[in-house]
């Protein structure tokens, strides 16, 4: 089985490879991939059917007609549907409008013509309201790109030539993708087990023109398919013996939700792999815990990738540390980041399982009869999406499981207790009067505790259908809430991300400062002391203003320096020498510890301001944290983060338009989201690759 890395990079240059301008995808019935359908969902890419794929329609349309004229009973065809099939019926035309028109169940939102209000009696008519009122701008149809994928993965299921229809039934629907003609679906009322009945309906009634089958416009034009049909010179299709079940009852539409939606789940499981490596930085952690010797030991194919993986996205960091223990500090990283190749591990062998089921399941057929090359018709359940509610639950608690690994991350990053020397916060100011991340931490707990809500089973199924279907998958809510997952991880990962690129920042602000400043500690040692101060001890009391400086980090400026400098005065104590009591007078100790505590504070003072105006933390960053940070910083414009670019700005309009947080927040999330940020996760994941192929 593949690697999760180089299935995901394999699939990441088919996306590219379709979506180039002028490509057209070429439909056989066979070897649809999920980055293609993402590819005609999300960009519009044109499609083609094969003549042998269209051949292979008229031979089984011409078996089912001659079958139907023996006289020979055929399910869905004379017969009623599901717990009604003891019913016979000469009527097939008739039966199958019959099915289409009834499945078209679901509520979408009100059209003009909607007439309850007038039907209301007067004595009602006060307690009336708005409803728009209540909502939270939830819709109540499926996403554009979910539909329009469904009708490429029904056309691709029906052209394998089992289902007894004609060559125009899929020729007018690939007429819906060329022309953008994507009908409105319910989003809600698809059990997923005699595949999406209601959902598909619409399909089918889109292409026989009906006026009740409202289009999706990005334009904002409202269209029937009558109206469209009648605007573009397509001929409606009349729907003959079984087109109307064959069209229906499938899995498409939670095959298309589940193959966009896995599609997401791809690139923020890499994502998460580098915010990881981004954290370790951040803490100071240590490459310790990615060493190929754990994989060895215990070698389960996820967690061997992860370690790998996140060992070469530290690479050439200087902010990683050796940990020896010393100083009463811990031995080792905290869990978030040292077991992380264990914790992320079996999501990447879950996605690639779930990855196949879905690539499977997007080059089946899924009708019920179907008809062999034999022609025989077998009667069966192909139309049963477990394989898809396998897929989407296994991706939905992965899902969950990176995102509270991520939340542990974030928040030990934010809290100065855990954080190895980072401010309460992470404030770039004096804390006392600046809370800036403080914010954060809350948000993150609240979509960490959602995403523990969704990733429950999707498991409550109920018979329905007389009695008939007692086992139904639920495939396409279970798609949809997997969706949701994805909506919360992203906004998580877009929380951390800000969070992490601050953290890194401020490492970035402290060593600088450590480095600039180590002279003039020798200076101010010296010009007090008059060089009577051994190399040995100078080394001792830099120690001990390198401890104080990183559990002073709660202290404002006018404070903090001046407890650093004190501290030391232990040091001298320790290694007072009765022999040469003169080296150590009183009056020079306090002496020194006013100059050094007046001599750090202007230092620090004045990098930390000009380092507010040109910050750049790249330098100490790590292959991948520093691809990320200069896609955050550079490309997006997102600052390190002060007072200044929080303030809210004058009500005349002269400053600069207003950010907060959530604002920066919100700029990280729609990267994730449209595809932006996923370019510069797949370049830093195929450098990686690439890195430790040359090692081998």
């Amino acid at each position: 089985m593949d690697s999760h890395t180089d299935l995901v990079l394999r699939e990441w240059d088919c996306l590219i490879g379709t979506i180039k301008p002028g490509s057209a995808l070429s439909l056989s019935g066979d070897g649809l991939k999920v980055p293609q359908v993402v590819a005609v969902a999300r960009y519009s890419i044109r499609t083609d059917i094969t003549s042998e794929a269209l051949q292979s329609l008229d031979a089984s349309s011409g078996i089912l007609a001659k079958r139907l004229a023996a006289g020979e009973v055929i399910y869905g065809v004379n017969t009623g549907f599901g717990g009604t099939a003891d019913v016979r019926t000469k009527k097939v035309i008739g039966l199958q409008n019959a099915l289409i028109r009834e499945l078209h169940y679901g509520i979408l939102p009100p059209e003009p013509q909607d007439t309850e209000r007038r039907l209301l009696q007067n004595s009602l008519m006060p307690q009336e309201y708005d409803i728009s009122l209540d909502s939270s701008n939830e819709v109540t149809y499926l996403p554009k790109s979910w539909t329009r994928a469904a009708i490429l993965i029904r056309i691709n299921s029906l052209i394998k030539g089992c289902s007894g229809i004609r060559p125009v039934i899929v020729e007018r629907l690939q007429d819906l993708l060329m022309h953008d003609l994507v009908p409105m679906i319910p989003l809600r009322g698809s059990i997923s087990a005699s595949g999406d009945l209601s959902p598909l309906s619409y399909l089918a009634g889109a292409i026989q023109g009906k006026t009740t089958i409202r289009l999706l416009s990005l334009s904002g034009e409202k269209l029937t398919a009558a109206e469209a049909f009648r605007k573009l010179g397509l001929k409606p299709v009349s729907l003959e013996a079984k087109e109307g079940l064959a069209i229906v009852n499938g899995t498409a539409v939670s095959a298309a939700a589940g193959a966009l939606v896995l599609h997401d789940t791809h690139v923020l499981a890499v994502l998460a792999q580098i915010l990881t490596a981004m954290s370790v930085e951040a803490l100071k952690g240590t490459t310790e815990s990615f060493h190929p010797f754990f994989s060895e030991t215990r070698p389960h194919p996820g967690q061997i990738e992860s370690a790998s993986n996140i060992l070469a996205f530290l690479e050439n960091s200087k902010l990683t540390q050796v940990n020896t223990g010393a100083g009463a500090s811990l031995r080792q990283d905290r869990y978030s980041i040292r077991t992380a190749p264990q914790w992320i591990g079996p999501v990447l062998e879950d996605l690639v399982l779930a990855h196949q089921q879905i690539s499977i399941e997007c080059n089946s057929a899924t009708d019920n009869p179907l008809i062999t090359p034999e022609g025989n018709f077998l009667h069966g359940g192909n139309f049963q999406a477990k394989a898809v509610s396998s897929a989407m639950e296994k991706t939905r608690q992965g899902i969950q499981s990176i995102g509270r690994m991520l939340f542990a991350q974030c928040t030990e990053i934010i809290n100065s207790s855990m954080n190895n020397g980072l401010p309460p916060n992470l404030v770039a100011e004096d804390p006392s009067t600046s809370l800036i991340f403080k914010g954060t931490d809350l948000y993150v707990a609240s979509l960490t505790s959602e995403l523990g809500f969704l990733s429950n089973p999707m498991n409550h199924v109920m018979t329905a259908e007389m009695g008939n279907q007692s086992l139904n998958s639920l495939a396409l809510i279970s798609a949809r809430y997997t969706n949701t997952a994805n909506e919360v991880l992203s906004q998580l990962m877009a929380a951390h991300l800000v969070t992490v690129c601050q953290a890194v920042d401020l490492c970035a602000l402290h060593a600088g400062f450590i480095e600039a400043y180590k002279p003039q500690f020798s200076s101010v040692l010296r010009d007090i002391y008059d060089g009577h101060v051994d190399h040995n001890l100078e080394t001792l009391l830099w120690s001990q203003l390198l401890k104080s400086f990183d559990i002073t980090v709660s202290l404002d400026a006018d404070d903090r320096f001046i407890v650093i400098a004190k501290s030391l005065r232990g040091t001298f104590l320790d290694n007072f020498s009765p022999n040469d009591p003169s080296i150590f007078p009183l009056a020079s100790m306090n002496k020194f510890i006013d100059a050094l505590a007046d001599s750090m504070k202007k230092q620090w003072c004045c990098d930390r301001d000009a380092y507010l105006v040109h910050a750049d933390a790249r330098p100490y960053l790590g292959k991948a944290s520093k691809a990320l940070y200069t896609f955050v910083r550079k490309d997006l414009g997102v600052p390190f983060l002060s007072t200044r670019e929080l303030r809210t700005p004058k009500v005349d309009g002269t400053d600069a338009r207003p950010y907060t947080v959530g604002s920066y927040n919100g700029i990280v999330y729609r990267a994730i989201k449209n595809g932006t940020m996923a370019k510069v996760v797949m370049d830093v994941l195929r450098e990686a690759r690439s890195q430790k192929i040359v090692e081998r």
